[in-house]
Protein backbone atom coordinates (compact mmCIF):
# COMPACT_ATOMS: atom_id res chain seq x y z
CA UNK A 1 0.00 0.00 0.00
CA UNK A 2 1.31 3.38 -0.98
CA UNK A 3 1.70 6.29 1.41
CA UNK A 4 1.20 8.67 -1.51
CA UNK A 5 -1.46 11.27 -0.62
CA UNK A 6 -2.77 11.11 -4.21
CA UNK A 7 -3.64 7.44 -3.68
CA UNK A 8 -5.52 8.30 -0.50
CA UNK A 9 -7.46 11.07 -2.28
CA UNK A 10 -8.23 8.68 -5.14
CA UNK A 11 -9.54 6.03 -2.73
CA UNK A 12 -11.66 8.53 -0.82
CA UNK A 13 -13.16 10.05 -3.97
CA UNK A 14 -13.82 6.58 -5.37
CA UNK A 15 -15.80 5.81 -2.21
CA UNK A 16 -17.70 9.09 -2.51
CA UNK A 17 -18.79 8.30 -6.07
CA UNK A 18 -19.77 4.75 -5.04
CA UNK A 19 -21.84 6.01 -2.10
CA UNK A 20 -23.62 8.78 -4.03
CA UNK A 21 -24.39 6.40 -6.94
CA UNK A 22 -26.06 4.01 -4.51
CA UNK A 23 -27.86 6.87 -2.80
CA UNK A 24 -29.28 8.12 -6.10
CA UNK A 25 -30.47 4.64 -7.03
CA UNK A 26 -32.07 4.29 -3.62
CA UNK A 27 -34.00 7.57 -3.93
CA UNK A 28 -35.20 6.62 -7.42
CA UNK A 29 -36.33 3.20 -6.21
CA UNK A 30 -38.06 4.72 -3.19
CA UNK A 31 -39.89 7.25 -5.39
CA UNK A 32 -41.08 4.47 -7.73
CA UNK A 33 -42.30 2.37 -4.80
CA UNK A 34 -44.11 5.30 -3.21
CA UNK A 35 -45.73 6.26 -6.51
CA UNK A 36 -47.09 2.72 -6.88
CA UNK A 37 -48.24 2.73 -3.25
CA UNK A 38 -50.09 6.04 -3.74
CA UNK A 39 -51.74 4.70 -6.91
CA UNK A 40 -52.86 1.58 -5.08
CA UNK A 41 -54.16 3.62 -2.15
CA UNK A 42 -56.11 5.91 -4.46
CA UNK A 43 -57.56 2.94 -6.33
CA UNK A 44 -58.68 1.32 -3.09
CA UNK A 45 -60.14 4.61 -1.83
CA UNK A 46 -57.92 4.76 1.25
CA UNK A 47 -58.17 7.57 3.80
CA UNK A 48 -57.41 10.95 2.16
CA UNK A 49 -55.12 12.01 5.00
CA UNK A 50 -52.97 8.88 4.60
CA UNK A 51 -52.83 9.39 0.83
CA UNK A 52 -51.84 13.04 1.34
CA UNK A 53 -49.00 12.06 3.69
CA UNK A 54 -47.76 9.41 1.24
CA UNK A 55 -47.80 11.99 -1.55
CA UNK A 56 -45.69 14.29 0.63
CA UNK A 57 -43.17 11.48 1.15
CA UNK A 58 -43.20 10.80 -2.58
CA UNK A 59 -42.51 14.45 -3.36
CA UNK A 60 -39.62 14.55 -0.88
CA UNK A 61 -38.06 11.51 -2.54
CA UNK A 62 -38.50 13.02 -5.98
CA UNK A 63 -36.85 16.25 -4.83
CA UNK A 64 -33.81 14.36 -3.59
CA UNK A 65 -33.05 12.86 -7.01
CA UNK A 66 -31.91 16.12 -8.69
CA UNK A 67 -29.88 17.09 -5.61
CA UNK A 68 -28.19 13.69 -5.58
CA UNK A 69 -27.58 13.93 -9.33
CA UNK A 70 -25.81 17.28 -8.83
CA UNK A 71 -23.65 15.90 -6.03
CA UNK A 72 -22.81 12.85 -8.14
CA UNK A 73 -21.88 15.06 -11.09
CA UNK A 74 -19.47 17.06 -8.91
CA UNK A 75 -18.00 13.92 -7.35
CA UNK A 76 -17.48 12.36 -10.79
CA UNK A 77 -15.77 15.48 -12.05
CA UNK A 78 -13.41 15.41 -9.06
CA UNK A 79 -12.70 11.69 -9.50
CA UNK A 80 -11.96 12.14 -13.21
CA UNK A 81 -9.58 14.97 -12.32
CA UNK A 82 -7.78 12.83 -9.74
CA UNK A 83 -7.50 9.92 -12.20
CA UNK A 84 -6.02 12.24 -14.83
CA UNK A 85 -3.58 13.68 -12.29
CA UNK A 86 -2.58 10.18 -11.18
CA UNK A 87 -2.08 9.03 -14.77
CA UNK A 88 -0.04 12.13 -15.58
CA UNK A 89 2.31 11.34 -12.70
CA UNK A 90 3.12 8.02 -14.38
CA UNK A 91 2.87 5.86 -11.23
CA UNK A 92 0.42 3.43 -12.79
CA UNK A 93 2.15 0.18 -11.85
CA UNK A 94 2.53 0.93 -8.18
CA UNK A 95 -1.19 1.15 -7.35
CA UNK A 96 -2.88 -0.25 -10.44
CA UNK A 97 -5.70 -1.80 -8.39
CA UNK A 98 -6.64 1.58 -6.90
CA UNK A 99 -6.73 3.14 -10.35
CA UNK A 100 -8.74 0.24 -11.75
CA UNK A 101 -11.34 0.59 -8.99
CA UNK A 102 -11.52 4.36 -9.54
CA UNK A 103 -12.11 3.86 -13.27
CA UNK A 104 -14.83 1.29 -12.54
CA UNK A 105 -16.58 3.78 -10.28
CA UNK A 106 -16.35 6.46 -12.97
CA UNK A 107 -18.25 4.05 -15.24
CA UNK A 108 -20.79 3.22 -12.53
CA UNK A 109 -21.28 6.91 -11.75
CA UNK A 110 -21.73 7.83 -15.39
CA UNK A 111 -24.29 5.04 -15.81
CA UNK A 112 -26.15 6.35 -12.73
CA UNK A 113 -26.30 9.80 -14.28
CA UNK A 114 -28.52 8.47 -17.08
Amino acid sequence: MSADPRVKKLKVQTGVVRRISKEKASYEKEADQLAKKVEDMEASKADEYVIKKQKECLEESRQMVPDTRNRLSKALEELRSLVAEYRAAGDLDQDAEVLKEALEQVGVGEAAMN
